[in-house]
C-alpha cells in the first residue's frame, strides 16, 4: 500500500510474488486491501452496502434537496489543475510538514466528525490509533463518540480538539470542554464558526434519523440488511456523546446524552466569546469555516493562529462557495500571518497537492477517512492513511515537488477561484414600473 508496507512484503511469499513487473502483487492483508479498495468511490461503494442507509446517508448527504454543495465541492475541486514540471530528481520525496510548531509525516489530517458511530462502532478510536501510528493530526469532535480524554489517550502525539458553542449560562460548558482539551494535552483547539444555526438535512429527515434509534419498519429493514453492522452494534452498543457523560453522570442513557446534546448546542460562537477563548487558550488557536477574506481578517486581528477554510463539507449552506475556490483569497488576506488549511473534498493525495498548490500549509480530510472504516472496520485507518502517504508522494515527484514547501509553488489553473472585490462604482439602471393604460 505505502513505501513502507512494501518494503516489510520484501520477504517469504511476497517476495516471490513480485518477480515480476507490476505493482498489484502482494500478499498481506494491506496489499490485498490495496488491490480491492485502490479509491475513495471503491470504500464508498462498500460502505454503501454495508451499513444501514439512515447511516451512510448521514455522511453522504447535504443539505438542500440533492445536497447541490457536496457535488459542488468535488467540481470545484476536480476543475483545479496542476502543471507538472519536469527534469527534476524526485528519486527522494518528503512529505513531512510542520503546523503550529509541531512536526506531522503528511500535510493531512483527519477533520473533526461528529456521531461517527453510526457508520462505524469505534470509529473515532480506529481513526485516532491510525493518525497516531501514522504522525498525522487528529481532530475530535465535540460530539465524538468517545471522550477528549479517551481520544488523546489513544492518540497523544497528535490530538486537536474542535469545539461547537455551548452558550448556556455564559458559556459555562463552553470553556470547561476548553480546559478539559487542556488538560487533556490538545496541540490546537479548532473554533467551529460556520454552523451558526442547526440546519435542514434532507436526507436525515426522510429516514428519520435519531439517536437513539426509533425502530420503525424502514429503520429495522435497513439493519437487517447490514448484518456485520448490526453485530458489532450490539457488542459495542448504540454511539453515545461521550464528552458530556460528565455534565449527566457515568449512568446517563443514550437517550440522555443525545438530547442534552441537541438542546445545548443552539447557535454559533461570536466574535466576543471568540476573543475570550483567545485568552483562555494556550496553545494554536484555529477558525474553522471563513469563506469571507474580511472574516479571516478580524480572527487574525483577534490572534487566531491558523485559519481552516471549509464548507463544512457541504452540509451547512447549499449556496456557500466551494472550499478549494475559497482558499487563495483566505491565503491572499493572510499574507503569512495565519497559518491556512483547507477541508473539503479532500479525497487523495492529489486533492491535498492541489490545496498546497493554492497556498494551504496542510489539508484535513473526513468522508476519506471514514468511508474506509465503515467499509473495513478495523484496519480502514491504516488503509486511509498509507493511500494517501502513497498518493502524495507519487503526486509531489509528478509535478516535480520534492516537498510540500516546492509543491506550494506549483503552477496551478483554478478556473473557479472566488474573488471579492469592491462594490462596483456606479449602480445599476433601476428599472420603473410602467403605469398601465
Amino acid at each position: 500500500m505505502s513505501g513502507n508496507t512494501d518494503r516489510a512484503d520484501s520477504g517469504g511469499t511476497a517476495a516471490r510474488a513480485v518477480r515480476g513487473w507490476g505493482i498489484g502483487q502482494g500478499e498481506s492483508q494491506a496489499a490485498r486491501l490495496r488491490r480491492r479498495f485502490p479509491t475513495y468511490r471503491s470504500l464508498q461503494q462498500r460502505t454503501s452496502w454495508r451499513v444501514p442507509r439512515f447511516a451512510y446517508d448521514f455522511v453522504a448527504g447535504g443539505v438542500g434537496d440533492g445536497a447541490p454543495n457536496v457535488a459542488h465541492n468535488r467540481a470545484a475541486m476536480d476543475a483545479v489543475q496542476i502543471v507538472p514540471r519536469y527534469g527534476v530528481d524526485v528519486s527522494r520525496v518528503e512529505t513531512g510538514v510542520t503546523l503550529f510548531g509541531r512536526d506531522y509525516a503528511m500535510p493531512v489530517g483527519v477533520a473533526p466528525m461528529g456521531n461517527t458511530g453510526l457508520v462505524w462502532p469505534r470509529a473515532d478510536a480506529i481513526l485516532a490509533a491510525a493518525a497516531q501510528k501514522a504522525r498525522i493530526p487528529y481532530v475530535s469532535s465535540t460530539v465524538a463518540n468517545f471522550s477528549i480524554e479517551e481520544l488523546a489517550r489513544i492518540a497523544p502525539d497528535v490530538f486537536w480538539f474542535q469545539l461547537y458553542g455551548l452558550p448556556d449560562d455564559n458559556h459555562r460548558l463552553s470553556f470547561d470542554l476548553i480546559a478539559r482539551a487542556e488538560r487533556a494535552g490538545a496541540h490546537a483547539l479548532l473554533l467551529t464558526v460556520d454552523v451558526p444555526v442547526r440546519q435542514k438535512r434532507v436526507h436525515d429527515i426522510a429516514n428519520g434519523l435519531s439517536v437513539p434509534f426509533r425502530l420503525r419498519p424502514r429503520t429495522l429493514l435497513d439493519i437487517a440488511t447490514s448484518p456485520r453492522w448490526a453485530i458489532e452494534v450490539l457488542r459495542h452498543g448504540q454511539p453515545r456523546f461521550a464528552n458530556f457523560r460528565k455534565y449527566l453522570g457515568e449512568d446517563a442513557s443514550t437517550a440522555d446524552l443525545a438530547a442534552f446534546a441537541y438542546s445545548k448546542m443552539t447557535s454559533g460562537l461570536t466574535w466576543e466569546v471568540m476573543a475570550r477563548i483567545r485568552d483562555a487558550w494556550p496553545r494554536a488557536l484555529i477558525l474553522k469555516g471563513p469563506l469571507h477574506p474580511e472574516d479571516a481578517e478580524r480572527a487574525i486581528a483577534l490572534g487566531f493562529d491558523g485559519l481552516l477554510v471549509t464548507n463544512h463539507g457541504g452540509r451547512q449552506l447549499d449556496a456557500a462557495p466551494a472550499s478549494i475556490d475559497a482558499l487563495p483569497a483566505i491565503v491572499a488576506q493572510a499574507r503569512g500571518r495565519a497559518t491556512v488549511l483547507l477541508d473539503g473534498s479532500v479525497r487523495s493525495g492529489l486533492d491535498v497537492a492541489r490545496a498546497l498548490a493554492l497556498g494551504a500549509a496542510g489539508t484535513l480530510a473526513g468522508r476519506a477517512f471514514l468511508w474506509s472504516v465503515g467499509a473495513l472496520g478495523e484496519a480502514g485507518g491504516d488503509h486511509a492513511t498509507a493511500s494517501f502517504r502513497e498518493e502524495i508522494a507519487t503526486v509531489f515527484a509528478q509535478i516535480g515537488a520534492r516537498s510540500v514547501e516546492e509543491a506550494r509553488r506549483a503552477t496551478v489553473l483554478h478556473p473557479n477561484a472566488m474573488a471579492i472585490g469592491p462594490a462596483p462604482a456606479t449602480a445599476p439602471p433601476r428599472l420603473e414600473p410602467v403605469a398601465a393604460d
